[in-house]
C-alpha cells in the first residue's frame, strides 16, 4: 500500500500543481479548448490566448476558422488547462454563450464570468460575474449547459461553505456544488444556489439535459471516509430542494482531487426517456493502482438505480478522460490514451442505448501532447473533435 500512495502522491502533486497553478499566468494559447454546433452545421470553439476568451468558428468541420473576436476586453488569468476551460453554447436561436474562470490573487481562488453574442458572434456584450457572492475564495471549474428551450444553466466547484464550517470550528469535507440559471437568454442570472456540499475540489462537472428542460449535473464526491465516488443530481425547481443521490460505488479512498471528472448523457429521446449513461474514472484501492479503471454505466432516472459497471480502455497506457454522446439509441465513448511518446484517440460506439458495445478502435495517433476529446451533436451532424499540438484540430464526423 506505501508503494501505491507514494507513486500516487508524486502523480496527483504533479498534477495538481499543474492544475492548479499552470493556468494563472497568461498562456500564449492552450490546447484546452471547447467546441460546439449550431443548428447550421457550424462549427464554434472557445480558446484561450494572451489572456483573452477568443470565439471562432469553421465552415468547413474545423479545416479553417474565421478571425477570432475577442470576449473579455481586459486580460485576465483564464483558467484553460485540463478539466479547467472556457465553455462556449450557441442556443436555438443562434445566440453564442461563453463562460470561463478567472482565476484571482490567492490560491485556488476564482471568478465565474459569463458573456453572449447576440449577433451571431461578430461582437460580445460586456463580461459579469455569474454569482453575487464576491469573495475571493474558489469559485472555480464552471460548467455550461443551454437547454432546448433555451434556458442557461452555469454550475461550478464553490468553496464559500468550508469556510464558514472553519470559521465556526465545524468539519466540512471537499467544497460544494453551486449553480445559477438565467431565464432571459443569458442578459442576466437569478441569485446562485447550493446543489451539494462535499464535492471534490478539482474535478470538472458533467451537465446533461433532459427532454423536458431539466438539467441534470454530475460530479466528484467525497463520501464518508474520504470515498471519492460520484453523485448526481437534477437541479431543481424553484420551490423544491435539491435530491443528490449516489451514482458510483467503486469506493475508491483518497485524501485528494483526482482532477479526473465524469461524463454525463440522457439516455432515450422524447417521451423515451428512462435515465442516463454516464462515463467516469476510479483509481482503485489495490496497492499497484492495477484496478484503476474507466466505468461506463447506465443510469435509471427514476430509480437512480445503476446498471452493472462496464470497464473500458487500456490503463496501462493511462486512458482517461472519456466523453459521451447520445443520439437515439446510438451512443458513443471517446477516450484519450498514450503510448511511447504518443497520444491516442479511442472511440467505442453502442448502437442498442449502451447495453452492448462495438469493439473499440483507435482513431488517431499523434505524437507529442493531446487535448480530451470532445464530442459534438446538433440534431443532424455527430462529430468527434480532438486538439492536438502537433497536427492541429482533428474532426471526425461519426
Amino acid at each position: 500500500m506505501i508503494k501505491y500512495l507514494f507513486a500516487l502522491v508524486f502523480f496527483w502533486v504533479g498534477f495538481a500543481a499543474h492544475a492548479h497553478e499552470g493556468h494563472t499566468g497568461h498562456q500564449q494559447a492552450s490546447l484546452a479548448v471547447s467546441l460546439a454546433l449550431d443548428a447550421q452545421d457550424k462549427l464554434w470553439r472557445a480558446a484561450v490566448k494572451d489572456g483573452f476568451v477568443e470565439v471562432s468558428s469553421s465552415l468547413d468541420a474545423g479545416k479553417s476558422f474565421s478571425r477570432p473576436v475577442r470576449v473579455n476586453q481586459v486580460a485576465q488569468k483564464i483558467g484553460a488547462d485540463g478539466e479547467a476551460r472556457p465553455k462556449i453554447a450557441v442556443s436555438a436561436g443562434g445566440y453564442i454563450y461563453v463562460s470561463w474562470t478567472e482565476a484571482l490573487k490567492k490560491p485556488f481562488s476564482g471568478y465565474i464570468w459569463f458573456a453572449r453574442s447576440v449577433d451571431a458572434g461578430k461582437t460580445f456584450e460586456k463580461p459579469y460575474i455569474v454569482h453575487q457572492d464576491r469573495s475571493e475564495i474558489t469559485h472555480r471549474f464552471d460548467a455550461l449547459h443551454v437547454s432546448a428551450g433555451g434556458s442557461i444553466t452555469v454550475a461550478w466547484v464553490d468553496k464559500r461553505d468550508l469556510l464558514a464550517a472553519k470559521a465556526a470550528g465545524k468539519p466540512y469535507e471537499g467544497a460544494a456544488i453551486y449553480y445559477a440559471v438565467s431565464k432571459d437568454s443569458g442578459a442576466s442570472f437569478l441569485p446562485e444556489q447550493k446543489l451539494a456540499d462535499s464535492s471534490c475540489e478539482c474535478c470538472r462537472i458533467a451537465l446533461a439535459g433532459k427532454p423536458d428542460g431539466r438539467v441534470a449535473a454530475m460530479w466528484r464526491h467525497v463520501f464518508e471516509g474520504s470515498e471519492r465516488d460520484h453523485m448526481i443530481a437534477e437541479i431543481p425547481a424553484a420551490d423544491k430542494m435539491p435530491d443528490p443521490k449516489r451514482a458510483t460505488f467503486g469506493r475508491w479512498k483518497i485524501d485528494g482531487c483526482p482532477h479526473h471528472g465524469a461524463a454525463l448523457a440522457a439516455g432515450g429521446d422524447g417521451a423515451r426517456w428512462w435515465g442516463y449513461h454516464m462515463a467516469w474514472y476510479d483509481g482503485g484501492n489495490d496497492d499497484a493502482g492495477k484496478d484503476a479503471a474507466l466505468f461506463y454505466a447506465r443510469m435509471d432516472g427514476e430509480a437512480w438505480v445503476s446498471s452493472p459497471p462496464r470497464k473500458f480502455g487500456n490503463m496501462k497506457k493511462q486512458a482517461g478522460h472519456a466523453a459521451l454522446l447520445a443520439a437515439g439509441e446510438n451512443v458513443w465513448l471517446a477516450w484519450r490514451e498514450k503510448d511511447a511518446g504518443k497520444s491516442q484517440l479511442w472511440l467505442m460506439k453502442s448502437s442498442d442505448e449502451g447495453k452492448s458495445w462495438e469493439s473499440p478502435k483507435m482513431m488517431a495517433d499523434v505524437g507529442g501532447t493531446a487535448d480530451y476529446p470532445l464530442l459534438l451533436q446538433n440534431g443532424k451532424v455527430s462529430l468527434l473533435v480532438w486538439n492536438t499540438a502537433g497536427e492541429g484540430l482533428k474532426v471526425i464526423p461519426l
